[in-house]
């Protein structure tokens, strides 16, 4: 974890002062998050979020009585690492979280006079106010992340998904609207000023509710939260040395370092969604591992044929799960890793003022294919082929009836799994526009936009289909007039709306 979290800020570092735009495996990061760090995840709040679990721990290392001048040197070397490292993300979710954290630590500790605690607090709130100031002055990312919250009140975006996460657990309060629904339940709760597509909620906690209710929320939360009180009373009950000292965690400052640790990264849950990036998760549970193996130990009692059982239950577990990896689990993100590159190339096109369709939609359409024939049940992988069978109709203008019907099989398989994806309409609607089925192609049209009744997008659509046949040119207007007041940048809908200028000017 260590050495996982020192190559991570020399990532960061890498994005900062040499390639800002750089990612992982070829990729280029979003637009939105130049200038700030993400080291080797996407999002530079994941960074924070690890970092968050090793500062602490390390911090306390170095501060830890007994501790050789060695270790202190190499432990305080990593903590001042890890700060930087959080300094380069910017992230002002990270950086509360651990305000809070720090705060609330000599509040927390056990054993203590309350003037000890007051003494404490004074000092972290002090130390907190230097490390704000200086980061502040010489951070402008950060400076300006922090200007922008303090100018808008608060955050904007967040609490407009906390909202319809919260509508949505109330509607399925028992379980949930199902695993992974909220971006697709979202939309039917989606604000007219709202145009953003958010895959999470911003909040572990509220996405757990809205995806798998009450029940679900309790069998993880409630679980967790019985493991920390279990630690707990041990923790007190146990004298503070019974620890060998061959151990990691022998000296309770490094294992209330980790539980700090853990604190903030749990804070930060509120803001993000960290368990649903699977390498923070992993995080996570190792140190959480740590904690509880320390606070909460096996028996020194537990016979040999006992201790046999146990490691022969685990091993059966452990190949269980690997099975399931390879017959389940690895097939599904080799198909969606073919997906989704294949899908940001095409998404690209619309961004460029000549696009050459013919070198992007060879290699996307062969990715798209190959990611259907691994993993047939992948929905968006249908409906993404869909689309890319429509595109190719620029290059094969003389092939469009066929194109359309090819693209209207993969819509429909893309409508078999499931209905409720109002893009998949969308899909459909375009391939039969193509074969000239306009009546059935609104049909599908409406379908999208009784879905999702406020998304830009799908009133663009809609608009688009309605300009085909001269009988709906008023309602289209009238359709782009809607898409534009819900996104006024939507450049697909400026062009169309110029077109349609033009084509009536020319009558």
């Amino acid at each position: 974890m260590l050495h996982i979290g020192f190559m991570a800020v020399v990532l960061a570092a890498y994005q900062i002062f040499v390639q800002p735009d750089w990612l992982m495996l070829g990729r280029q990061q979003a637009e939105q998050f130049i200038g700030r760090a993400s080291g080797p995840f996407g999002i530079p709040n994941s960074l924070a979020a690890l970092l968050l679990l090793l500062l602490p721990p390390m911090v306390a290392a170095t501060l830890r009585p007994g501790a050789s001048m060695v270790q202190r040197v190499l432990c305080g070397y990593l903590a001042g690492v890890y700060f930087f490292g959080l300094v380069l993300t910017a992230s002002r979710g990270a950086w509360i979280a651990l305000g809070l954290t720090l705060l609330g630590w000599p509040l927390l500790v056990g054993r203590r006079s309350w003037a000890w605690r007051m003494g404490r607090l004074a000092l972290v709130g002090l130390v907190l106010i230097v490390m704000a100031m200086a980061v502040f002055l010489t951070m402008p990312t950060l400076r300006t992340r922090f200007e922008t919250m303090v100018q808008e009140a608060g955050e904007r975006t967040r609490p407009i998904m906390w909202r319809g996460a919260w509508q949505l657990f109330l509607e399925n309060p028992v379980w949930g609207s199902g695993a992974g629904s909220y971006n697709v339940a979202f939309e039917k709760h989606r604000p007219a000023q709202y145009q953003l597509d958010s895959q999470w909620v911003h909040n572990d906690y509220l996405n757990t509710l809205s995806d798998y209710g009450a029940v679900g929320f309790g069998l993880f939360f409630a679980a967790c939260g019985l493991v920390i009180i279990g630690c707990i009373r041990r923790g007190v009950s146990q004298p503070p040395g019974r620890a060998s000292p061959d151990e990691v965690l022998a000296d309770p400052l490094l294992w209330h370092g980790i539980a700090l640790g853990l604190l903030a990264f749990s804070l930060q849950l509120v803001v993000d969604f960290h368990f649903k990036i699977p390498a923070l998760a992993m995080a996570l549970a190792i140190m959480a591992g740590l904690l509880v193996k320390r606070c909460w130990p096996l028996p020194a009692t537990m016979t040999a044929t006992r201790e046999t059982g146990r490691r022969m239950l685990h091993l059966g577990v452990g190949i269980a799960i690997t099975a399931g990896l390879i017959l389940l689990v690895v097939p599904h993100y080799r198909a969606e890793a073919w997906r989704y590159a294949a899908r940001q190339a095409i998404d690209k096109l619309s961004d460029r003022e000549t696009a050459d369709y013919q070198d992007t939609l060879v290699p996307v359409r062969a990715a798209f294919t190959r990611a259907v024939a691994i993993d047939p049940a992948n929905a968006q992988a249908w409906a993404d082929l869909a689309y890319a069978t429509s595109l190719w109709a620029h290059v094969e203008i003389g092939q469009t009836l066929e194109l359309g019907r090819e693209a209207e099989r993969y819509a429909n398989h893309a409508l078999a799994l499931t209905r409720v994806i109002p893009e998949f309409w969308l899909r459909q609607a375009v391939a039969l526009d193509m074969q000239g089925r306009w009546i059935e192609a609104g049909d599908s049209c409406v379908q999208a936009m009784q879905l999702a009744p406020s998304h830009a997008l799908v009133w663009y659509h809609y608009a688009y289909h309605l300009s085909l046949n001269p009988v709906g040119l008023p309602q289209s207007r009238a359709a782009l007039a809607i898409c534009l007041r819900l996104d006024p940048g939507n450049r697909p809908a400026q062009l169309l709306r110029q077109q349609l200028a033009a084509r009536e000017t020319s009558r």
